[in-house]
């Protein structure tokens, strides 16, 4: 599994984000570092979202590869929990 992450969320004046919240939690969780790039007004949000054609935020990279969002950080990490170890028990 990736050990760094970058989380792309939002921070504004009036509102944080909750999914980002629970983004960063979940990577922290799992033991992986995060480089956390807050995005504090929506123009920041905006542009974002039209640099990286997506509709929401928070948005997670690891290993350069776009994960999604925070359902899809879910799935990504409860999938890789479940892959066989290529260690022997």
């Amino acid at each position: 599994m990736a050990e760094e992450a970058i989380l792309y969320r939002m921070i504004l004046p009036d509102h944080v984000c909750p999914f980002g919240v629970r983004a960063k939690a979940l990577l922290e969780q799992h033991g992986m570092t995060v480089d956390d790039r807050i995005l504090r007004t929506r123009e920041e949000v905006d542009a974002f979202e039209a640099e990286h054609q997506v509709e929401t935020t928070p948005q997670i990279f690891l290993n350069g590869e776009r994960i999604g969002g925070c359902d899809d950080l879910e799935i990504y990490l409860a999938q890789s929990s479940d892959a066989p170890s290529d260690s022997p028990s």
